[in-house]
C-alpha cells in the first residue's frame, strides 16, 4: 500500500485524472457486463416460452408475450409475428425482423464504444504529463548545482514517467474491456438473428409464409 501511494504522490497532478478515466471505465465495463449477460439469460427465457408457441401456430399468444417481456429478442420475434398478420411474404417478415434487429442493436452497443476513447485518453494524458514533468525536471536542473544535476534529473525523469506507467496500466484492461465486450454483444446480435431464422422456417414448415418472390427476367 506504501508503494501505492508513493506511486501516485510522485507521479504528480496528472494521476488524479488518469484514474478518473479508470474509474469511468470500470463503471461502464461493469454495467454493460451485467446488462448484456442479463439480455442473454432473458434471450434465453423468452424463446423458451415462444418457441412451442410458434409451433402450434399461436400467434395471439406470441404477440402477447413479446409485448410483456424485456427480452432483446422478444422485440425482434415480435414485429415479424405482428407482420404476418399484415402480410404472409416472407420478405415482408424479414424487413419486419430486420428493422426490430436494428431498434433493438443500439440498446445492446450502448456505452461500449467509449471504453476504447477512454483508454486512448489514459494513454495520451499519461504522455502529456510525462512531457511536462521533463520539462519541469530540466527547467529545475538548468539552475542547479553542478554536482546535483544528475541525480536531480535522474529522479525527476523517474517521476515523470510514473504517469506514462499508470496511463498504460489503466488503457492496457480498458482495451480488453472493450474487445470482451463487443464479443458478447456481436455473440447475443448472432443469437438473435439465429432465432429469426428458426422463426422463419418454422412458419414456412407450417405454410404460414408465401413463398419468395422471384424477379422475372
Amino acid at each position: 500500500m506504501d508503494t501505492v501511494v508513493r506511486f501516485f504522490q510522485e507521479g504528480g497532478s496528472f494521476m488524479l485524472p488518469i484514474g478518473i478515466v479508470l474509474a469511468l471505465g470500470l463503471a461502464i465495463t461493469i454495467e454493460r457486463y451485467l446488462f448484456l449477460i442479463t439480455a442473454t439469460a432473458t434471450n434465453k427465457r423468452a424463446f423458451k416460452q415462444i418457441e412451442p408457441l410458434l409451433a402450434k401456430q399461436m400467434f395471439n399468444q406470441i404477440i402477447e408475450v413479446t409485448e410483456k417481456s424485456k427480452a432483446p429478442i422478444a422485440r425482434v420475434i415480435g414485429a415479424g409475428i405482428s407482420r404476418l398478420s399484415v402480410s404472409p411474404r416472407r420478405e415482408d417478415i424479414e424487413y419486419a425482423m430486420e428493422e426490430g434487429l436494428m431498434e433493438t442493436m443500439p440498446r445492446l452497443e450502448k456505452r461500449t464504444p467509449y471504453l476504447g476513447t477512454l483508454a486512448n485518453i489514459a494513454t495520451l494524458l499519461g504522455l502529456l504529463g510525462t512531457i511536462i514533468g521533463l520539462i519541469a525536471a530540466f527547467s529545475a536542473v538548468a539552475t542547479a548545482e553542478p554536482s546535483e544535476k544528475a541525480s536531480m534529473l535522474s529522479q525527476s525523469i523517474s517521476v515523470a514517467m510514473n504517469t506514462t506507467a499508470f496511463g498504460l496500466i489503466s488503457a492496457i484492461p480498458l482495451l480488453l474491456f472493450h474487445s470482451l465486450l463487443q464479443t458478447k454483444t456481436t455473440e447475443i446480435i448472432d443469437s438473435m438473428e439465429m432465432a429469426g431464422v428458426k422463426t422463419l422456417n418454422t412458419l414456412i414448415a407450417k405454410e404460414n409464409l408465401a413463398p419468395r418472390t422471384r424477379v422475372s427476367d
